[in-house]
């Protein structure tokens, strides 16, 4: 089967038309609300071509590495924008994006995959012992996210200790991640994984297919959020949105369209260890991986260092959504009622961000 008859075969496809017209929009100069509605359009169907290949994917390789997998394709627009943010000097934006993607993950994705899986086929189940693992090493990081904010608060200021710190931290959880991602691969290699259940209803690739469409996808996904992103403030600023909360609320939602799409259509085949994996495995990467080299990516190209401290709001935030979350995932069990109640965590919490100050 052709790339392009693939690509033809879904309606939805036709918004890919939406790439070229955002390159003629940013070389005529046209308005960013044009410009970032041109954007999202192009998002959506390759956030759907991502969430294929990646389940084409994981049905040859196994739902834990399939979901890895794609949390390390999903993540690459989020490191894209937040690197070019830390070179703009927009720190707050950037430690503002992080805290976002961590509760959309565990929040808004995950709280959308369990009332849609939970609806269409009731009660599923996952691997609890895997789940109990991610939501042990959300909760690391968690703790090693809000030790520099208390550390801040404590002291008199000290940027200097405050960076350290910060530098020091990113390190451990460096190789936490590391070790954590051993261990998914060699559990992952000792593992004989059932045939997955109503697997039909995902799509039927070969693997050199699955993979050409999951690279390319990627690529442009990651360079439509960049443009979208960078018409966000202008569309947004008639509205009177803070930075903060564009931030820590709809640059995650643009980010994090990959993950959703992948998460929920797992869901919904009844492959809940895959869409699981795939919530999990972001907000870890986000906050093991993605944090961290942002951290030290800072000093070779940011005009001022970023560090690890938060407002309290967001730390409360964040171990709100972890607690949540963890009490959910170590049943092994999961329903739409579960997948409704994280939904209205993130609601609330996207309600009181929105009614902060700046």
């Amino acid at each position: 089967m052709s790339i392009v008859r693939l690509l033809l075969r879904n309606p939805l496809n036709l918004l890919l038309l939406a790439m070229p017209l955002v390159i003629v929009a940013e070389a005529a100069h046209w308005s960013g609300g044009l410009v970032f509605a041109l954007a999202g359009l192009g998002i959506v169907p390759l956030a759907k071509l991502l969430g294929d290949a990646t389940e084409a994917l994981a049905s040859h390789t196994g739902p834990r590495i399939g979901g890895l997998l794609n949390a390390t394709m999903g993540n690459a627009a989020e490191l894209i924008i937040a690197i070019m943010a830390v070179r703009a000097g927009l720190l707050d934006l950037v430690k503002a994006s992080i805290t976002g993607s961590i509760l959309a993950n565990l929040l808004l994705i995950m709280g959308g995959s369990l009332l849609v899986g939970g609806l269409r086929h009731g009660v599923q189940q996952f691997d609890r012992s895997h789940a109990g693992l991610a939501a042990s090493q959300m909760a690391l990081a968690v703790i090693a996210l809000t030790l520099p904010t208390l550390f801040a608060q404590a002291i008199e200021p000290d940027h200097h200790a405050v960076e350290l710190l910060s530098d020091s931290v990113a390190l451990i959880m460096l190789i936490t991640y590391g070790l954590f991602v051993l261990h998914t691969l060699r559990d992952s290699a000792n593992h004989t994984a059932a045939p997955l259940p109503d697997a039909h209803d995902g799509p039927h690739w070969p693997v050199r297919t699955a993979l050409i469409v999951l690279v390319v996808s990627t690529v442009a996904l990651a360079w439509l959020s960049e443009v979208l992103v960078g018409a966000v403030e202008e569309t947004v600023a008639i509205l009177g949105l803070s930075e903060f909360f564009i931030g820590i609320i709809l640059i995650p939602i643009v980010g994090n369209a990959a993950e959703h799409f992948v998460a929920i259509t797992a869901a919904a085949n009844n492959r809940m260890e895959l869409s699981m994996s795939v919530s999990l495995s972001s907000s870890m990467q986000i906050a093991l991986l993605v944090a961290p080299l942002l951290v030290f990516g800072s000093l070779f190209f940011g005009p001022t260092q970023l560090d690890l401290v938060f407002n309290t709001f967001e730390i409360v935030a964040l171990v709100g959504a972890t607690l949540i979350t963890a009490l959910i995932a170590l049943d092994g069990e999961s329903n739409w009622v579960e997948g409704g109640q994280l939904l209205a965590v993130y609601v609330i919490t996207a309600m009181a961000f929105f009614f902060l100050p700046a």
